[in-house]
């Protein structure tokens, strides 16, 4: 018998089956079950570990089906949809299930239905264990008024008016009901009766096509799993050519006897459909694992699943071999981004930003960039307005010389050097962004070049005059 804290009282919250028949029951208290039953065996509720194996034996039901939801505390939701005819019918999938959990040491209760609440209903208040399609209505009318799960006040009260089963209730006008206890009640009725459709949350996102092999023997090679992995591959990117789509997130999962499931996921910068190309990906993020793929007993079932697709149409290359270079650079884009992780091989994108120190961010290469403005394009020969190289937050300079008030500095000393300005350009006065909190004072921005024929990127804050304060002069980035 489990017990937990419940107000400061010991309560229990889980029975066995002798304890069940001596009349002991979840909620009572645990001086009173001992009054009854003095040699009780009892044990602390560990919620946490309760969690864990449902959440393991969530991802042992995977292998049944992709879309697998934990119903807390202690019941999974499966969506069969699709699955059967893998198993042969029904009954073969439901035999399938429950005999992997009773090998595992866990009891279970299975029911099969049109509706996910009616299966959840009958799985904990019936005797059903298959209901036939479209009559899901009636294989809940015997259940009791509890089945709806109600909080403890509305289910009493329903009881307490006559009512004891959900057939009794649905015979009733509903807006009656929607009066005293409100809107839910209806909604879980018409669910269970599988009027309307209930919404699911799965573990796994749901993928948008998948292909998978089970083994009649476990393989415990790792290069027998990287040889089915390659016939997955090779017929997820036919079935992509036949959609005329590619790959841009793709998941292989790997299932091994003893119920734990292994995950390798692979990111493309854009639309793939060429198994070659996926192997290498996969081939590179085994090899980066810190924790090497182990088989232990074997792997009895592997899937891939593609997570999410793009549209690709054949394209021609040019002339100018253009398209191949492409081609190569995403392809390194993508072996990076698989070794060391999608967050750390970034590249700049442009902002829609006059202010120099935001114009630019960071974001994944294999990002979409989305609704980001184009590069500034640049004249042929001429040099670019902003230096490649911007050092933040900018490096005060000591000028020497300058020409007021609004001139440029004829020489500067940075870095302990010092430098003779031989030509310049500006001032291009850049003001702060307002709606900014802090947004700071307008500067005035010069490209210098100094004797050695070093540009620089200089600004001044402040201006000169007779009862002003001296500006001051900042490096903000230096030209190639």
């Amino acid at each position: 018998m489990l017990v937990e804290k419940v107000k400061g009282a010991s309560r229990i919250a889980a029975v066995s089956r002798n304890a069940r028949r001596a009349g002991l029951a979840p909620g009572l208290t645990l001086a009173d079950a001992r009054a009854r039953i003095p040699q009780l065996w009892v044990e602390e509720m560990d919620a946490r570990a309760d969690a864990a194996l449902l959440a393991a034996m969530a991802e042992d039901c995977d292998r049944f089906t992709p879309v697998v939801v934990i119903d807390a505390p202690d019941g999974l939701l499966l969506d069969i949809t699709g699955c059967i005819h893998l198993f042969g019918d029904e009954a073969a999938l439901r035999r399938a299930l429950s005999l992997r959990f009773r090998r595992a040491g866990v009891s279970v209760r299975t029911v099969i239905a049109g509706a996910a609440d009616a299966a959840r209903a009958l799985a904990r208040f019936g005797r059903v264990a298959i209901v036939a399609p479209g009559a899901d209505a009636e294989a809940v009318r015997g259940l009791p008024i509890a089945a709806l799960g109600l909080g403890a006040p509305d289910t009493l009260a329903i009881s307490r008016a006559g009512l004891k089963t959900i057939g009794a209730l649905a015979d009733r006008p509903s807006r009656v009901f929607a009066a005293r206890f409100g809107e839910q009640i209806t909604r879980k009725l018409a669910r269970m009766q599988g009027i309307e459709d209930a919404p699911l949350a799965p573990q796994q996102i749901t993928p948008m096509l998948w292909t998978e092999r089970r083994f009649a023997e476990p393989v415990g090679r790792i290069e027998d799993a990287e040889a089915s992995l390659s016939e997955l591959a090779r017929e997820a990117c036919a079935r992509l050519e036949e959609r005329r789509e590619g790959g841009r997130v793709f998941e292989a999962a790997f299932y091994r006897t003893d119920g734990a499931v292994r995950r390798l996921r692979i990111e493309t910068g854009r639309p793939v459909r060429d198994p070659a190309v996926v192997m290498r990906l996969f081939r590179e993020r085994m090899d980066a694992l810190s924790d090497p793929l182990d088989p232990g007993f074997g792997f009895d079932m592997m899937r891939l699943c593609l997570v999410e697709t793009a549209p690709l149409d054949p394209v021609q290359p040019g002339l100018d071999r253009h398209a191949v270079e492409a081609d190569e650079v995403a392809d390194l884009a993508d072996r990076l981004s698989t070794r060391f992780g999608a967050e750390r091989v970034l590249r700049f994108v442009a902002r829609d930003t006059h202010d120099p120190e935001r114009a630019a961010r960071l974001m994944p290469v294999l990002r979409e960039a989305g609704d980001t403005p184009p590069w500034p394009a640049l004249s042929e020969g001429e040099p670019p307005l902003r230096p490649p190289l911007m050092f933040d937050p900018p490096q005060p300079v000591m000028i020497a010389l300058a020409e007021v008030p609004d001139g440029p500095p004829r020489a500067f000393r940075w870095r302990r050097m010092e430098h003779r300005v031989v030509a310049h350009e500006g001032p291009e006065r850049i003001a702060p962004e307002w709606w900014r909190e802090a947004s700071g004072e307008a500067r005035d921005y010069y490209r210098v070049e100094d004797a050695e024929g070093r540009r620089f990127w200089l600004f001044r804050v402040g201006a000169y005059g007779a009862e002003l304060p001296a500006p001051r002069w900042f490096l903000h980035g230096v030209f190639g």
